[in-house]
């Protein structure tokens, strides 16, 4: 099976995107992270939910997080707050690295090692060419987890 073969519509939005629609976008379809396209449309960066979430923690919960027990109800239900007004580039980390980008030719262990490389939940699957990067859509590790187990579970059926 190739990349083109796993590769799914996903949503994706542009680092000039709002963060609060963004958090929902990902909180609505319980998404591991989102795809972060750039100006011209292709992709800049993932965007974990994790990292998200770690934006709506104040720092000094983050280095301190015997604090979050001080914190009062009140309180934390405006932790949203943070994202209100910002940009999805602004909640991306000062290290976002590219996204990882699979060929469409690439197989599906290709893809895996490339997700393991770079501790990824989703690889995008696009081509590349003088005009820039065309993106066709994107694996995420659940779907490849599915297809490889179901391939390995196909495999391991014993027949009579």
């Amino acid at each position: 099976m190739r990349a083109r073969d796993l590769a799914v519509e996903y949503e994706s939005v542009s680092v000039d995107s709002d963060a609060l629609e963004a958090a929902r976008l990902m909180a609505e379809h319980k998404l591991p992270a989102l795809l972060v396209l750039d100006e011209r449309g292709e992709p800049k960066a993932i965007l974990p939910a994790s990292q998200m979430v770690k934006v709506l923690v104040p720092a000094y919960v983050v280095e301190d997080p015997a604090l979050a027990a001080v914190v009062d109800e009140q309180h934390a239900d405006r932790l949203c707050q943070a994202l209100a007004g910002r940009r999805v580039g602004d909640c991306l980390s000062g290290s976002a690295a590219a996204p990882p980008i699979a060929d469409p030719d690439d197989t599906a262990l290709e893809v895996a090692a490339l997700m393991a490389r770079v501790r990824s939940p989703l690889v995008a699957v696009a081509t590349k060419d003088k005009a820039g990067t065309h993106l066709l859509g994107v694996v995420t590790a659940s779907h490849l987890l599915h297809e490889l187990l179901g391939k390995a579970g196909a495999a391991s059926t014993p027949t009579a």
